[in-house]
């Protein structure tokens, strides 16, 4: 049977920290899988002065899939130079797709008042290429006083309309509901073309109810009516923010996974945690498993591994069901400790 090749790249503060346990959770549901873990870091960067090797790109290139840790140590790299070859990753591999699933599991504690599972279960899907994080534009006059920044985004067509194909695609397995979420009626050219694409891909999908929102007033019905949204597609900025808030909704960011997809397959796609290295608590081995276990699920979904992907999402359910936990989730278990239950209902 065919062996699928897996770079781990762990980064990070807690990133090292989970995507262990990850790793045990993968090697105790599969045997299809060829693992190789990478030293890039901070900590690299400390001794040699780079983040990652000069080619690195290439070395990732002939993998099956990369499962990341999480990156960064302000204190150590400034997050804008640290973060770039996870952006440099995306962009180069074409992972447009950024899936980001806000679950919420039996046995976690919402912080919205009387909301359930069957209240909280949407996928926001974050166009990952192009947007507001291009990195396109300059500053002027650094350090006087008429000092000036300009941050261009850019949105193209091609990348609005396969993002929302993907969208449209997704929700056909789910309960068939999108929204799209702009900002139309004040950024009046990006965002109205977006506007205009969605018209014209939504005729394609008669069988999928659509709809769209301005981000500021998605953002209050994340919170107020989160059971209105089944799939959501929205650009790389506010895709990256509304994430971060479905995940709070749904229990934490300790529990929130995502994948990077390039839907062609002609190169890589990436699965992580949601959340950042926390160097807060790096180290403390309190760190929440969760979400990198449940990212090398669905990166085994991806891999077409569905059997194992489910057994890791089942033990994922009946572990935190039990309201076994770490500190975050009000639980008393270690970062270890917790991989080992969901191990143990994985048998």
């Amino acid at each position: 049977m065919r062996q699928f090749k897996i770079a781990v790249y762990p980064g990070d503060g807690i990133g090292v920290e989970v995507t262990e346990q990850a790793v045990r959770v993968l090697t105790a549901v599969t045997d299809r899988l060829a693992l190789t873990t990478l030293p890039w870091s901070v900590a690299q960067y400390e001794n040699t002065g780079r983040l990652v090797p000069e080619d690195y790109l290439e070395q990732l290139k002939p993998h099956d899939a990369i499962l990341l840790g999480a990156l960064g140590w302000p204190a150590k790299v400034p997050d804008h130079l640290s973060l770039v070859p996870i952006i440099r990753m995306r962009q180069t591999f074409d992972q447009y797709a950024c899936v980001r699933p806000a679950q919420l599991f039996s046995g976690v504690c919402c912080p919205l008042a009387n909301k359930t599972p069957k209240d909280i279960d949407f996928v926001v899907i974050r166009e990952n290429s192009e947007g507001e994080y291009v990195s396109l534009g300059g500053r002027f006059k650094i350090g006087q006083p008429e000092e000036s920044a300009l941050e261009a985004a850019v949105h193209t067509r091609l990348g609005v309309e396969r993002v929302l194909r993907f969208g449209f695609e997704l929700a056909r397995t789910r309960r068939r509901h999108l929204t799209m979420i702009t900002k139309s009626n004040a950024l009046k050219h990006g965002f109205v073309m977006w506007d205009e694409v969605f018209e014209e891909v939504r005729a394609r999908y008669p069988d999928v109810q659509s709809d769209k929102q301005h981000v500021d007033a998605a953002s209050m019905n994340f919170v107020r009516r989160p059971e209105f949204f089944d799939v959501v597609v929205a650009s790389n900025l506010f895709g990256d923010i509304l994430t971060d808030l479905g995940g709070v909704i749904a229990g934490g960011l300790g529990l929130a996974a995502s994948a990077n997809i390039n839907p062609e397959r002609k190169f890589p796609s990436m699965f992580e945690p949601v959340h950042g290295s926390a160097p807060d608590i790096a180290g403390k081995g309190i760190a929440n498993p969760t979400a990198a276990i449940l990212s090398a699920g669905m990166m085994l979904e991806f891999l077409g591994l569905r059997e194992a992907a489910g057994a890791i999402q089942k033990a994922v359910e009946r572990t935190l069901g039990e309201g076994l936990g770490t500190p975050d989730l009000g639980g008393k278990l270690n970062t270890a400790q917790l991989a080992d239950e969901i191990i143990r209902r994985l048998k």
